[in-house]
């Protein structure tokens, strides 16, 4: 069960008990009960706002109408031009942020992403999907471009320098950061999360790790039209 879910259905169940024991409490006029039972009732309402404070989901953070404009210039390693947020207008984009040496979360949107286009039958080619590198340390044009051709899309992959790809994850509010490995390694953490921006460079939607291709391509038809 979701456990935000679990958490509600807890609260309404224990402020319903609450309830009907101070009610009992104050038919029979046991004053002593009922601030006994008031003040545990009040403690559970406060945690429960604090910690829906706290927990925020990442993906409710929605954007306005001009979230993404980084006017970053990135390099497209299949030709070597530059690329900007203003050249993805006109087709519908999935942006995602990862790096070639992901062992798990980049795979997998990838190809769920190469899955749910296969499913748009003659919408497509409406769609450009983007991959945008958080570790271009490593992942050089020619790494890039090998990485994305073993999916089965055209994805469109884009590096920069280091300011610039910060930059635009800030744009995007992704999290990214090195994380040190033995051996002198490292990998990187990231926020997995697949944007959807309309043709004006809108942000739209969103996908997580949980969003199964066919959901993914069942919401791109509905946004498509």
């Amino acid at each position: 069960m979701n456990r935000s879910v679990l958490r509600a259905a807890l609260f309404i169940i224990s402020a319903i008990l609450l309830a009907a024991a101070g009610w009992s409490a104050i038919v029979s006029c046991n004053i002593g009960v009922v601030l006994r039972l008031a003040i545990p009732g009040l403690v559970l309402l406060f945690g429960l706002v604090v910690e829906r404070w706290r927990y925020k989901p990442v993906t409710t953070r929605l954007p306005g109408p001009d979230w993404v404009s980084t006017n970053e210039r990135f390099i497209d390693p299949e030709n070597g031009k530059t690329v900007t947020d203003a050249d993805l207008k006109g087709k519908w984009s999935l942006i995602y942020f990862g790096y070639t040496h992901c062992p798990d979360a980049c795979p997998t949107a990838l190809n769920d992403i190469s899955i749910a286009l296969s499913e748009l039958g003659p919408k497509r080619d409406a769609v450009r999907p983007v991959f945008i590198t958080v570790d271009p340390e490593r992942d050089t044009p020619e790494s890039l471009k090998a990485y994305v051709t073993s999916f089965d899309a055209p994805i469109l992959a884009l590096t920069g320098t280091a300011d610039q790809i910060a930059n635009a994850a800030k744009g995007y509010r992704v999290y990214y950061a090195k994380h040190p490995e033995a051996g002198g390694d490292y990998s990187m953490d990231h926020s997995s999360v697949i944007y959807v921006m309309d043709p004006e460079g809108r942000f739209t939607a969103s996908f997580t790790h949980e969003s199964s291709p066919e959901q993914i391509s069942e919401r791109l038809k509905k946004l498509i039209g």
